[in-house]
């Protein structure tokens, strides 16, 4: 059981960890404490098991955490559920760098069996670590439900859509161009390489025209590749050509013929308007070729060095090989010159290593069956982007979108379920392993080495989670998904893939919601990474501040879809929040400690006008928070509970209520008990998703007959506690108070000091709203009188605040001490005597009028025309005084 006492302050190092054991021994993270209710879906998306959660981690789980805990005090059987992702590349990059630093061994030198257990021990570490960071960030996940992209059953999952998509003809094999990263050594799809503008060079080749002294000038920027040149591409309208189309150029430095074609695809604007044509080495090219029957010439290997295709300059790292080339074709005298020309350079989105475009042997999935219906599903609204805008990021990319190459050159990942036989060559898909060819019955069988992109088991998340392909309980229950949160950066990653593919699997979109968010930045915008040392570990922010103020801190002021700027002084205050509504639990619990408190409903024929001023704004507070939640506008929401508990609840309602707490006994002390607890309780209740840990601890204290406030009913508005009167009689109050506290502010007026307040009211209702409450206003604002006059009449020297519905004054002689003002007001006369003299004489001296700057001059002008001002206001003001 959780310890109910509160301490003298907010410590939350002190029962957090032991809230959190509470909530997972009792099951209340699970959907099935509310068997009954309707199903509500969130599957985290699945952290990579590289390392430790990061602050975008906390942002999203924070988020989500937010709605899942929400929906379940609402009565849903609510569940989210957990995972991590065994992220290929990222992973067996890492454990491949931990092997080398460890042993001083390459992956090769273990072999691919001893290489996965040494993977799998990675997986475990990382596993549960992130697993333990989320439990320290408060996330409510069904624990026992946690899933990893390579268990058994979302393996299975990805063998069943490999042999589904297989069987279909939508998989195939085949040599086209790819992405190649030389570092990892393996293809990457086109999402997974990211352009970037830089500097460069674009290099005019002349290209000897067989038979003739012309030459046909290309341009090219990567002029290593021309090794691999098997054509010269013109556009068939450009007449500066026309005459060469059919003849042959002959390859600089490789002396190979190769024909010049006319292709629609050439840009006669660009360069020279001739291309070289490498089918091996280019997208573009590539089709051309194959548009042309061009030879594939591929020059370069996986590591980026060029091979014996290459000729002379086999052997050579591919940017070593380009200055060679470059350096011989000038020698030739075929280089006619380079421009300086920026261009996009993409580079692989793991090791930023500048990927090459090669021809490859590679599985692919055919994109466009698939992306038509997933198109469809958020055209028609049944999968909404929230905010909309980012549906456009996703229609962009699905309406343009290329086959998808999934195969990875890899071990640590899924193993591409394809046997090849190696007597017949036969190629097999199968669901288990083959052991014998259905061609020939040889027992020369082997598997595909590959395995598979990460994003393919990623994209079956939704469903291989709730245990697909199997039809079980909780796959009928809970899939589809209710929402998905996620960054803008995996839209084409991530979430294109998961609806196709959930369409294509389960025929149903996999979610009816995505909410997009942005990223955290560092106080200067800029985007955290380790190169700049910005990065914030959000464990020793939860170790210095607590869970909650963290929480509190990157959902307050944030939009969906923005990015939000990190600072720390603002976690600091949301510290001081949580610490405000602490004390103000303990000053409840000090007077309701010991005695049974009635309910409003109970106490209604006895509730004063502060009493109902302050249900009614909180039931208008539960109206307004459920409306944000509804559109997932979590930030408004979370400020309108900050600015309802910090300001009308603590700083307003208890120091209104105070007078009737230390009175004697009788109906009015017990409406303000029953009041003051059943805010409190409520106000916990709306704020519990926000800030989970120290509303279950306050929760518990303030009510020892409650189990938790987890799985407490979520208020809702009632039309019963709407006082619309009472409401804008207390606003005219509090406008009245806050008059008085800023005449004090513009003015120096220590607020110890009793004053004197005159009310003009411009109506008889607002005349009798002060008398209702002169006890509160003159306590709250601390005033030795507060009368109501009809008009000015001798208080033409006085201090005013406008307020709706009236005019407040203040009487100088209440405000100042007429004495003192004397004195003050004297010295401030020696003060500019002195000033405007000092002016005078200067402006006096015909020296320093003649030989100063023009504008000095004037400056010293206008400061004797304010001095003088001034002075005159200073014996008005004197005059009044005396």
């Amino acid at each position: 059981m959780i310890n109910r006492t509160l301490s003298k302050s907010y410590n939350p190092g002190d029962f957090e960890d032991e809230i959190y054991r509470f909530w997972e021994e009792k099951g209340y993270f699970k959907p099935e404490v509310h068997p009954d209710g309707k199903p509500y879906t969130i599957v985290m998306p699945p952290p990579n098991i590289t390392g430790q959660l990061h602050l975008g981690h906390a942002f999203d789980g924070t988020l989500q955490d937010i709605i899942i805990r929400w929906k379940r005090m609402q009565g849903f059987s609510a569940l989210w559920l957990p995972g991590t992702d065994h992220a290929s590349i990222a992973t067996e990059v890492k454990v491949v760098e931990k092997i080398k630093e460890e042993e001083g061994k390459g992956k090769e030198d273990l072999g691919r069996e001893e290489f996965l257990v040494r993977a799998w021990d990675w997986a475990m570490v990382y596993k549960k670590r992130i697993a333990g960071q989320f439990r320290k960030l408060g996330a409510s996940c069904d624990w026992d439900r946690e899933r990893f992209t390579m268990d058994e059953g979302c393996t299975n999952a990805v063998t069943e859509t490999f042999v589904r998509l297989y069987e279909k003809g939508l998989i195939y094999q085949g040599n086209r161009i790819i992405n190649w990263c030389p570092d990892c050594k393996t293809a990457l799809s086109d999402a997974e390489v990211e352009y970037e503008e830089k500097a460069g060079k674009l290099y005019h080749v002349k290209y000897p025209i067989e038979g003739s002294e012309e030459f046909l000038i290309v341009a090219t920027t990567r002029p290593e590749t021309m090794l691999g040149d098997s054509g010269v591409a013109v556009h068939p309208d450009d007449e500066r050509y026309t005459h060469l189309v059919g003849k042959y150029v002959i390859l600089p430095l490789m002396d190979r013929r190769i024909p010049i074609v006319a292709d629609d695809y050439v840009d006669p604007t660009f360069g020279t308007g001739a291309v070289k044509m490498t089918p091996a080495h280019d997208p573009n090219d590539f089709e051309v070729g194959l548009r042309h029957n061009l030879e594939q010439i591929r020059v370069l290997d996986d590591s980026g060095v060029l091979n014996h295709l290459a000729g002379k300059y086999e052997g050579l790292e591919r940017y070593t090989a380009r200055t060679k080339i470059v350096e011989d074709l000038t020698e030739l005298g075929l280089m006619e010159k380079i421009e300086e020309r920026p261009h996009n350079v993409g580079a692989c989105y793991r090791c930023d290593t500048t990927v090459e475009p090669i021809i490859s042997k590679q599985w692919f999935v055919d994109m466009k069956p698939l992306a038509e219906p997933a198109i469809d599903v958020v055209r028609e609204g049944t999968t909404k982007f929230i905010p909309d805008r980012f549906s456009k990021i996703y229609y962009n990319w699905m309406e343009n979108i290329k086959d998808w190459c999934i195969s990875r050159q890899l071990w640590w990942g899924h193993r591409i379920p394809a046997y090849y036989c190696q007597d017949c060559g036969a190629v097999m898909v199968s669901r288990t392993p083959v052991q014998t060819c259905d061609q020939c019955d040889s027992k020369n069988v082997v598997q595909d080495e590959d395995v598979l992109d990460t994003w393919f088991s990623s994209a079956l998340w939704p469903f291989s989670t709730l245990g697909w392909p199997e039809e079980t309980p909780d796959l009928n229950k809970f899939y589809p998904n209710n929402l998905l949160v996620t960054g803008f950066d995996i839209i084409f990653f991530w979430v294109a893939r998961m609806i196709f593919s959930g369409i294509e699997q389960m025929g149903e979109t996999p979610f009816s919601d995505v909410y997009i968010h942005g990223l955290i930045r560092d106080g200067q915008g800029r985007k955290m990474s380790k190169s700049l040392g910005n990065g914030v570990d959000p464990l020793e922010v939860i170790e210095t501040f607590g869970a909650d103020p963290l929480r509190f801190t990157i959902v307050t002021g944030n939009a969906a879809g923005n990015d939000i700027r990190w600072n720390e002084e603002k976690v600091n205050a949301n510290r001081n929040f949580a610490n405000k509504i602490w004390n103000a639990t303990k000053f409840v619990l000090m007077h309701v400690e010991g005695r049974k408190v009635s309910s409003i409903e109970e106490q209604k024929q006895h509730l004063e006008p502060m009493d109902r001023w302050i249900i009614s704004r909180m039931n208008q507070v539960a109206k307004e928070v459920n409306e944000n939640l509804e559109k997932y506008e979590l930030g408004i929401a979370a400020q309108k509970l900050y600015d309802f508990m910090w300001n009308e609840y603590c700083d307003w309602y208890i120091e209104l209520v105070k007078p009737r707490l230390f009175q004697g006994e009788g109906p009015s002390k017990e409406a303000a008990l029953a009041t003051l607890q059943e805010v409190l309780e409520t106000s916990l209740r709306l704020l519990h998703p926000f800030m989970p840990f120290i509303t279950e601890k306050l929760y518990l204290s303030l009510l020892e007959d409650k189990s938790t406030i987890m799985v407490a009913a979520w208020p809702v508005w009632r039309e019963d506690l709407v006082y619309e009167k009472e409401e804008a009689d207390m606003a005219f109050v509090m406008d009245g108070v806050r008059g008085v506290r800023n005449i004090r502010a513009e003015r120096n007026v220590p607020p110890s000091k009793k004053l004197k307040a005159v009310l003009i009211p411009a109506t008889p209702e607002k005349a009798d709203i002060v008398m209702a409450n002169e006890g509160s206003i003159k306590t709250l604002a601390n005033l030795e009188s507060l009368t109501i006059q009809k008009n000015k009449d001798g208080l033409d020297n006085a201090a005013a605040a406008l307020l709706d519905g009236g005019e407040l004054l203040i009487p100088m002689d209440s405000l100042i001490d007429p004495k003192e003002e004397m004195e003050r007001l004297q010295k401030e006369k020696d003060h500019l005597e002195k000033e405007i003299d000092r002016v005078v004489k200067k402006l006096a001296n015909k020296g320093f009028v003649d030989k100063a700057p023009e504008k000095v001059v004037e400056e010293e002008r206008g400061k004797e025309a304010k001095y003088r001002a001034m002075y005159e206001n200073v014996l008005e003001l004197m005059k009044r005084f005396s």
